[in-house]
């Protein structure tokens, strides 16, 4: 993805820096929510133009995030990877620009120390490996990192690859080779990171899935994960997920999240928001929440 694409925040003495792969990807609104409609999105003022098309479709990307701290390298969940054959077009044989968007930052991959993946779907863990050319064979991407997957979600994906629903690809391309290469670490959803970032439980898009909060000198940001894919959804946060694992637990976390950062000054990273990316869930009136984008 083109470097003008990428974007930078400051959290007191941590940078967040956005890489993305799929820029302004756009399709109906109930690829979110289950029961949403293209005229609940027009409606939504503040939704345009930014998260959403005059015509009621969502905007959105897809994209990994590089946190780098007075002594860590880290990066927050790896997207999807360049060259891999998945689902749906669109992901299938990307380019190879996000290792070349992390050397912008005067970062190669060999700087990494850790990989954080708040879960274990195919475009949060493609860039955990890369695909030798000379045998191809998938290797660990960032050969000095250790590799962070919550211990419930490695376990339950054990079972969810053989479910006959879900392809294994990307678990056997991006996760089994950092498990034999004895690289990963299992953690609990209250993991902490590294001084400035922790791990905070949202169950329910995945089993076991955590969002990453960071705290440096009196300023706190949280990037979300797939607790949430889109802005509207702090706006109707009770309604159902469409790719939430468990539906009531997803929508439980989400409500839990929204009441706790709203009007907390806390800024929201999201993981699959359109530019904006990053800003701040307000409260306009009793049943009017919002996210304001920086900027905006």
């Amino acid at each position: 993805m083109a470097r003008e694409h990428m974007k930078s925040w400051k959290v007191g003495d941590v940078t967040v820096t956005r890489i993305v792969e799929v820029w302004d990807f756009r399709d109906n609104i109930n690829m979110t929510v289950v029961d949403a409609t293209p005229e609940e999105v027009i409606a939504m003022e503040w939704l345009h133009p930014h998260y959403a098309t005059p015509e009621g479709e969502q905007r959105m990307n897809f994209q990994g995030f590089v946190v780098q701290t007075p002594t860590k390298n880290i990066v927050v969940d790896s997207c999807i990877g360049a060259g891999r054959d998945r689902q749906f077009d669109v992901f299938c044989n990307l380019p190879e620009g996000f290792l070349e968007d992390l050397e912008s930052l005067g970062i190669t991959r060999h700087d990494i120390d850790i990989v954080m993946c708040t879960h274990l779907h195919f475009d949060h863990v493609g860039w955990n490996t890369y695909k030798d050319p000379e045998t191809g064979e998938f290797k660990p991407t960032f050969p000095n990192a250790r590799y962070l997957f919550g211990k419930t979600e490695y376990d339950a994906w054990q079972i969810i690859r053989h479910d006959g629903i879900h392809h294994p690809g990307h678990m056997i391309e991006c996760v089994d080779p950092i498990v034999e290469a004895g690289m990963a670490d299992f953690i609990e959803p209250d993991h902490r990171i590294c001084e400035e970032l922790t791990c905070e439980p949202s169950h329910g898009h995945t089993p076991g899935h955590v969002h990453v909060c960071i705290e440096s000198k009196g300023e706190r940001a949280v990037i979300t994960g797939d607790l949430m894919h889109h802005p509207i959804q702090c706006a109707i946060p009770h309604r159902t997920a469409t790719f939430d694992m468990d539906k009531d637990a997803g929508r439980a976390s989400r409500l839990r999240f929204v009441e706790k950062y709203t009007d907390s000054g806390v800024l929201i990273i999201g993981a699959h928001f359109a530019d904006p990316t990053a800003g701040h869930f307000r409260l306009h009136g009793e049943d009017d929440r919002r996210f304001e984008g920086l900027g905006l």
